[in-house]
């Protein structure tokens, strides 16, 4: 949770809003810093790293999907937090950072869920009515990152710049399937299942 505070804080001010030019308090310009388009920043117990978006699913589906992914034990490592990244790159409607697996092992953790999604539902990765080689084939890289705020519909950075993000690391413990409610505050999540993942056991 420290490490989720301190990105939170992180972000809160390099997303503060930008200062006008003109001059400080000893007759210099003040100069705009990380100007950007009103984020809203995350609160701290909302940030998780996401490993596969289902979107729409049938409600009885819960079940299936938690059980399947009960199977899903990983296998450990260190994550340690990167880059600022504003995502799409394009047209920015998130600010993220990135996650160094240095080791692929969130990534292998990552092709096992999705395995396992599949087996429980047909879920194919990115809405992909493929299966086999050709899924595969179809699905994006993993880019592991953790969102931290959500720009507003219509709105984009004026700058990307932002300050480095905090030096920390974290090791996940647990596999969570969420529920997410859409409102026009923003989304909210719901815990529907959770069951730690075997992270320490094969940490040296």
């Amino acid at each position: 949770m420290e490490v989720c505070e301190r990105l939170t804080a992180w972000a809160r001010e390099g997303t503060r809003g930008p200062r006008a030019e003109g001059q400080g308090a000893h007759g210099r310009p003040v100069r705009v810093y990380a100007k950007a388009a009103s984020p809203r920043v995350l609160d701290a117990e909302l940030l998780h790293v996401t490993l596969c978006f289902l979107g729409n699913r049938p409600a009885e589906e819960m079940d299936v999907l938690a059980a399947e992914l009960s199977t899903c034990n990983g296998c450990g490592g260190e994550l340690s937090l990167g880059a600022p990244l504003w995502l799409p790159e394009r047209n920015p409607r998130a600010l993220a950072v990135e996650l160094h697996d240095e080791r692929g092992r969130l990534a292998s953790l990552q092709a096992e869920v999705v395995a396992a999604l599949q087996r429980a539902s047909g879920w194919q990765p990115n809405g992909s009515a493929h299966t086999g080689a050709k899924a595969v084939a179809d699905k994006r890289r993993f880019h592991p990152h953790v969102t931290v705020a959500r720009l507003r519909r219509g709105e984009a950075p004026e700058q990307r710049a932002l300050p480095p993000t905090p030096s920390a690391s974290f090791s996940p413990r647990e596999l969570v399937l969420y529920r997410s409610w859409l409102s026009p505050e923003g989304a909210s999540y719901e815990a529907v299942a959770a069951h730690p993942v075997g992270w320490g056991r094969y940490a040296k």
